[in-house]
């Protein structure tokens, strides 16, 4: 049997981790442990949002790559009977996908079984359950976390399959890139915001702009995602540079010079692909900060089965991502981490090229 390497056994691990928004305690625990064992600055808000800091501690703008830690699923409200357990619903999956699914229980070190029976609807989501029942083996407890049975973390044909990629996959990305810059000499600080329940609607993320403890006003910010695939921005393409999501458009300025560190690397590692894409599939926390005065960017993979939806099935499925697409990501954070303190915001560059070109072609536009 293969080995696998530590930045796939990172990814395996994290994946494998039972969440869901307001019940993200297992992996913020292990978020815990992970700052701890890699020495890593852990800052804490009052709201459970975790900042874990690499590089120097100086008053310089700091990168900081946003990812969060839930993933649609439910929380135990309580037995109904001896087999039907009532249970809360938090995330953006569609009602009809949602009926009849297999589902799985974790409460301390058990695990129960059960389908889904029923789902109850409110107004303000009319697509998406607020509540469902629960056909269960054994009895659950209140507040044990509950996910759509699709199993852990596990490779396939070059491709990563879990229950849930979206977006522990893309905190693990950010944390490997840590792990792999942190006893370089970084000229300025690089951190990873983790936050709580944006599957609810960037919960956690307006929880860290309003609070201010953990961010700062002149960091540059990166939402780290794994973005439903589209026609134009496919599975193994390379990781994503992206540009916007379904509600804004993110700093142009932050993105080009993103942009330019990706063609640098690709020069220099024929391996690693890139893509610069908007991603309309879905909202993510890039918008919250941009709209509340950050500097804010982008970068995802293509996930398939977003929410675990098989569209062509009408089932509930594994999400799962492009393996190589998810290594780039890596690369490119790696990358962005050890040249974060040359972020030009002036479009120097750009502007240096237009220049010469317009000096040298000007004398036709008479």
């Amino acid at each position: 049997m293969k080995q696998m390497t530590p930045q796939l056994n990172l990814l395996t691990e994290l994946c494998s981790i039972p969440t869901a928004p307001f019940a993200e305690h297992r992996v913020l625990d292990w978020i815990d442990h992970f700052a701890a064992a890699n020495q890593m600055r852990l800052s804490k808000d009052r709201f459970g949002n975790r900042l874990l800091e690499i590089g120097p501690a100086s008053s310089r703008p700091r990168l900081v790559f946003v990812a969060h830690t839930d993933h649609p699923g439910m929380v135990a409200e309580g037995m109904l009977d001896r087999t039907t357990l009532r249970a809360r619903f938090h995330g953006g999956v569609l009602s009809s996908f949602v009926v009849g699914s297999k589902v799985r229980f974790f409460a301390d070190n058990e695990e129960v079984a059960g389908h889904i029976t029923r789902v109850t609807r409110t107004s303000d989501r009319a697509d998406f359950p607020a509540e469902v029942a629960v056909r269960v083996a054994a009895p659950v407890a209140a507040g044990s976390v509950g996910m759509f049975d699709q199993g852990t973390g596990r490779t396939k044909s070059g491709r990563f399959y879990s229950r849930v990629c979206d977006d522990l996959a893309g905190a693990a990305a950010v944390l490997a890139a840590m792990q792999r810059v942190q006893r370089r000499k970084l000229r300025t600080s690089v951190c990873a915001l983790l936050t709580r329940a944006e599957e609810e609607g960037f919960i956690g993320a307006i929880a860290a702009v309003k609070d201010k403890s953990l961010l700062r006003a002149n960091d540059r910010l990166i939402s780290v995602e794994c973005s439903a695939v589209q026609p134009y921005a496919r599975q193994g393409n390379g990781v994503i540079l992206r540009v916007g999501d379904r509600i804004s458009i993110f700093n142009s300025a932050f993105s080009y010079w993103i942009s330019q560190q990706c063609e640098a690397l690709a020069k220099e590692d024929r391996s690693f692909t890139w893509q610069r894409s908007l991603m309309p599939g879905g909202a993510c926390e890039g918008t919250v900060f941009d709209i509340n005065g950050y500097c804010s960017a982008a970068m995802c993979v293509p996930l398939g089965n977003y929410h675990n939806m098989n569209r062509a099935t009408g089932k509930i499925g594994p999400e799962y991502i492009d393996l190589n697409d998810w290594k780039n990501e890596v690369k490119a954070f790696v990358r962005l981490a050890e040249h974060a303190h040359e972020v030009d915001m002036t479009f120097a560059s750009l502007r240096a090229r237009l220049d010469k070109r317009f000096k040298g072609l000007k004398k036709l536009l008479r």
